[in-house]
C-alpha cells in the first residue's frame, strides 16, 4: 500500500470508510489559489474604495452583515463540527479549549491593537480630520487581524474536505472586501498618496495570504494537532464576528437589515453545505 491513494481513518472519527487523498502537489496549488484569492479580496475591495470613495453606511453594513452571516456558517459547520468529528473521545474537550483559545488570543491582539471601528468611522468628517499616524494605526490593525483569518482558512484544508475549506475561504474573502474599502478614504484623505495608499493596501492583503499558507503548513507536519487547530480557527472566527462584524453593522441604524442580512449569508453557506457536503 505504500503509495496508495487510499488512507484508512483513525479510530475515533466518525466516518469510518476509506477517504480518498488529493495528491500533496495538487492540494497545495488548490491551496496556494484559494490563499492568493482570499489576499486578492481585499486588494479588490481596495480597488472599490478607489472608485467609489463615499460609500453610504446602509450599503455597507449589509455587505459586511451578509459576511458575518457566512463567516459564522463556515466557522460552526466548516470548523468547529469538523474538530468534533476528528477530536475522537475528548473532542468537545478539545474543541472548546480551541475556541476559547483562538478568542482569547484576538482578545490579547485587541489589547496590543485597539478595535477597528474606534480607529477609523466611516464618515467622511472623521476621515478628513484623521491624522496619518492614527490611519497607519489602523491599518496596522487590519493587518494584524487578517493573519489569523488567514490561518483559519489555512487549517479549513487539513481536514481534507476541499468543498467546505473553499467555502470558508470564500466567506473570508467576502469579507475582506468591505475591509479592503474601508482602508482607502481614510489614507487619501490624511495625505497618503494613491500608489503608496494601494500599496498598504496590498500589504494587508498578502498578509492574509501568508498566514493561508502557515495554517495549512502547520496542519500538514502534525495531523495531530488538527482538531483543537479547526476549534482554534472557528473561535478566531466567532470572535471576529461578535467583537468587530455585528457591532460595526448595528451602529449606523441599519440594524433591521444587517440583522436579515447575517441570516441570509448564513443560510447561502447551510444550503451550499447542504449541496457540497
Amino acid at each position: 500500500w505504500r503509495g496508495a491513494p487510499w488512507r484508512f481513518v483513525k479510530k475515533g472519527d466518525c466516518r469510518n470508510f476509506l477517504i480518498h487523498r488529493r495528491p500533496v502537489s495538487l492540494m497545495m496549488k488548490i491551496v496556494l489559489l484559494t490563499a492568493l484569492g482570499v489576499g486578492g479580496a481585499t486588494i479588490f475591495g481596495s480597488l472599490i474604495g478607489f472608485v467609489f470613495r463615499n460609500i453610504s453606511h446602509k450599503f455597507s453594513d449589509i455587505v459586511l452583515s451578509f459576511a458575518a452571516g457566512v463567516m459564522l456558517s463556515a466557522a460552526v459547520l466548516g470548523l468547529i463540527l469538523p474538530s468534533l468529528n476528528y477530536g475522537g473521545t475528548h473532542g468537545i474537550l478539545v474543541s472548546i479549549i480551541g475556541i476559547f483559545t483562538g478568542a482569547v488570543c484576538l482578545n490579547l491582539i485587541d489589547k496590543l491593537v485597539p478595535h477597528l471601528h474606534r480607529l477609523v468611522g466611516t464618515d467622511t468628517e472623521t476621515h478628513r480630520s484623521t491624522n496619518l499616524d492614527k490611519v497607519l494605526l489602523f491599518v496596522t490593525a487590519i493587518a494584524i487581524h487578517n493573519l489569523p483569518e488567514g490561518i483559519a482558512a489555512g487549517v479549513s484544508f487539513g481536514s481534507e474536505d476541499t468543498a467546505q475549506a473553499m467555502m470558508i475561504a470564500f466567506g473570508i474573502a467576502l469579507q475582506n472586501i468591505p475591509e479592503g474599502m474601508v482602508i482607502i478614504a481614510p489614507m487619501l484623505a490624511a495625505g497618503v498618496s494613491p500608489v503608496k495608499t494601494f500599496v498598504c493596501a496590498m500589504v494587508t492583503g498578502l498578509i492574509e495570504v501568508v498566514g493561508t499558507l502557515l495554517g495549512y503548513w502547520a496542519v500538514s507536519i502534525a495531523s495531530a494537532i488538527l482538531p483543537f487547530s479547526l476549534a482554534f480557527a472557528g473561535g478566531t472566527m466567532l470572535y471576529v464576528i461578535s467583537d468587530e462584524m455585528i457591532p460595526e453593522t448595528h451602529a449606523h441604524g441599519s440594524e433591521t437589515g444587517a440583522t436579515y442580512a447575517l441570516l441570509a449569508g448564513f443560510c447561502v453557506m447551510l444550503v451550499s453545505d447542504f449541496f457540497l457536503g
